[in-house]
């Protein structure tokens, strides 16, 4: 790797979370590791970081993305999770799966983020990095996953290495081992039921949870 490159990535520890939060501060997009795969997280209450995520991306702008937050007290700060068990979303987070929830009027997320859409797909990765990136960045990231659209998604670092020169800084924890399913997305938007909209890497145990808390399935 060349200098200009190897400048920008580190190892994903507690002690290199600061140079992630002074780029996202910045309004630039960082790649970090997740619980499933590694993405390309920005700030998603800033419109500029949002539209270079999708520059980065080559992403159609009317394709969602989903949003990490450190903990889950502060889902409430972006989604409505009132008709929710507090024990239910203690049990499904951290873990490899993303909520579908509604947006809600009080919602601190940039508008700009998916219009025309009133539900948000909400994650909070098993995976101590980001969570600590977001706990001191105190906001919610934008999260996608680090490949160009269509292309396979990354379990290393070197599989996007065409996407380095855009990101402000790499974070590199070696290569993941929960495959390339990526996060298991179910909606919750309806009260007291749940719809999987995609399987992903934990599927089973996902509607295992939803189920001991007393939600259905719908079709």
């Amino acid at each position: 790797m060349g200098s200009f490159v190897s400048e920008k990535i580190w190892a994903a520890t507690q002690e290199n979370v600061r140079h992630a939060i002074a780029a996202l501060r910045h309004g630039d997009v960082i790649s970090v590791p997740t619980d499933t795969l590694y993405g390309l997280a920005a700030d998603a209450c800033s419109r500029v970081a949002l539209e270079r995520i999708y520059e980065i991306k080559g992403r159609n702008a009317g394709s969602p993305l989903a949003v990490c937050v450190a903990d889950v007290p502060d889902l409430k700060r972006y989604a409505r999770i009132d008709h929710l068990p507090d024990a239910l979303l203690h049990d499904l987070l951290p873990g490899p799966v993303t909520l579908v929830l509604n947006r809600g009027d009080k919602s601190e997320l940039e508008k700009s983020l998916n219009p025309g859409l009133l539900s948000i797909g909400i994650r909070i990765p098993d995976s101590d990095f980001i969570r600590s990136v977001a706990r001191a960045f105190d906001g919610a990231l934008a999260l996608t996953s680090a490949n160009t659209s269509s292309k396979p998604s990354s379990i290393c670092v070197e599989e996007f290495e065409h996407l380095w020169p855009q990101c402000a800084a790499v974070f590199d924890a070696g290569e993941l081992s929960a495959g390339r399913a990526g996060s298991t997305i179910v909606d919750l938007t309806a009260e007291a039921s749940f719809k999987v909209l995609r399987a992903g890497s934990a599927l089973q145990e996902t509607k295992k949870c939803l189920i001991r808390h007393g939600l259905s399935e719908r079709s």
